[in-house]
């Protein structure tokens, strides 16, 4: 298992080519440190376990590693599923001003079909995120003030690579002399 800086694991998230609505995720503070812990997991591409904490409010921190190569009938459990009531999303930078642009109007054009007509949250969801051209979306448990269902036994399912995920997480927080995170 290779750690690697957090971003570069958001990298192969983005870099995949899977279909971008079939992700799921699993996010929540860390045990017994300062953060949060997150799994993202995709049928195809497998489970990423990322760990990160604010050093600054402008800066984010954090290391990961792919733990699993494909999720298969143990795993797909402790991930949610299409019913719950997260979301996430994962976007690219846009490249220049004719992109955004463009972006923004088919935003646009989302958000007034959705004002204009009887939808779902689910669906002006999906909907911006196609607009947004998002590599990676789906549903999302997660808990800001605690663990939610599923995170726990994740963790425990790769403790190996929490272990290893958690003491270079600590380094890294040593290392810039904060001491704790932002909150």
């Amino acid at each position: 298992m290779r750690v690697r800086d957090w971003q570069d694991i958001l990298e192969d998230v983005v870099d995949s080519g899977a279909d971008p609505g079939d992700w799921r995720a699993v996010a929540g503070d860390r045990r017994g440190g300062v953060g949060e812990d997150m799994f993202l997991g995709h049928p195809s591409v497998g489970v990423y376990q990322l760990k990160t904490y604010a050093k600054n409010p402008f800066e984010v921190q954090g290391v990961g590693s792919r733990v699993a190569r494909k999720i298969d009938d143990e795993l797909d459990p402790l991930f949610p599923g299409q019913d719950s009531g997260g979301r996430f999303g994962v976007n690219q930078g846009i490249e220049d001003e004719d992109e955004a642009k463009q972006r923004a109007k088919e935003l646009e054009t989302v958000i007034e079909t959705h004002a204009e007509a009887p939808t779902t949250g689910d669906a002006l969801f999906e909907d911006v995120m196609d607009a947004l051209d998002s590599p990676a979306h789906g549903p999302m448990a997660y808990d800001m003030y605690d663990r939610p269902e599923g995170l726990d036994d994740l963790s425990e399912t790769f403790e190996e690579a929490e272990e290893l995920l958690t003491n270079e997480l600590d380094d890294l927080i040593e290392e810039s002399d904060v001491g704790r995170g932002f909150q």
